[in-house]
């Protein structure tokens, strides 16, 4: 089998013993992250918390339920005088 031909350990060895070098238009800073990236990550945590307690507080405002307001405006229809 084609499995048996190639030694397995010789192979894994190479591989991991190769050291590749960084093409040319990435320096060794290359991939690394910046402090700009950790404060948008924190500006966009903050505002993700602003929204979720800003919209709690309207959620506790709303009415138990919408059928009453529906019901009387049926009713009732606005009259219009021409």
């Amino acid at each position: 089998m084609l499995v048996e031909l190639v030694p397995l350990g010789d192979t894994v060895a190479t591989v991991l013993a190769q050291n590749p070098e960084p093409p040319a238009n990435q320096g060794e800073e290359f991939g690394k992250a910046s402090p700009v990236a950790l404060i948008v990550i924190l500006l966009l945590a903050v505002a993700t918390i602003a929204l979720i307690v800003s919209m709690s507080r309207r959620i506790r405002r709303l009415p138990e339920s919408f059928d009453d307001e529906q019901g009387e405006q049926a009713e009732a229809p606005e009259q219009r005088n021409p």
